[in-house]
């Protein structure tokens, strides 16, 4: 079967994120009423597994191993059977 992930990755809290700081910066000159930005990466995966679990475990082994860096990346993710 076919699965989508839709994975989001940003910087956990106390993390610098310069090109966020920028953006909020360069809103607030721009007059609009910004408190905060912050950047994500949001990554669109479509993987063959056997089950949705399956799919599940292939996903998290991707972010661990390749997406995100633990100790500074918050992750989220939402696996969906593609119909």
């Amino acid at each position: 079967m076919l699965y989508e992930a839709r994975v989001e990755v940003g910087l956990k809290p106390g993390h610098s994120d310069p090109e966020g700081e920028t953006t909020a910066h360069s809103l607030k000159e721009l007059t609009y009423p910004i408190k905060e930005v912050k950047v994500s990466k949001t990554y669109t995966i479509t993987l063959k597994a056997d089950s949705h679990n399956a799919a599940t475990i292939i996903i998290e082994e991707i972010c661990k191993r390749m997406l995100a860096n633990p100790t500074k990346d918050s992750v989220n993710f939402k696996v969906a059977e593609v119909k």
